[in-house]
């Protein structure tokens, strides 16, 4: 299996209240591609943070194998979210995957 994990900082000079819509859909949009995309076993976004925190989102998936998470990558439900809710709104994302 393979954890696909990324943390994401939101574009300066967005209002808190538009910056709330904007984690919330980023969370729907995400965590609903599960059952969607073959070889995505879980998928969680985490949008509350402690102070301590210097990433706005977190999300943390699990794929049955790496070219299952190469294939999401293109996936076009998955390109659909991305370009439409993630890419747009963020200015830093960080990623690590890894084999468990």
């Amino acid at each position: 299996m393979v954890r696909h994990v990324i943390l994401w900082q939101l574009k300066d000079g967005c209002p808190k209240e538009e910056k709330e819509n904007i984690k919330k859909e980023i969370k729907l949009g995400l965590e609903g591609l599960k059952g969607k995309i073959p070889g995505l076993l879980e998928i969680h976004v985490q949008t509350e943070r402690l102070s301590s925190s210097n990433a706005e989102i977190m999300l943390d998936s699990t794929f049955e194998s790496e070219a299952d998470l190469l294939a999401y990558a293109v996936h076009p439900e998955h390109v659909k979210v991305a370009d439409g809710k993630v890419r747009p709104n963020v200015q830093t994302r960080m990623c690590m995957d890894y084999k468990i």
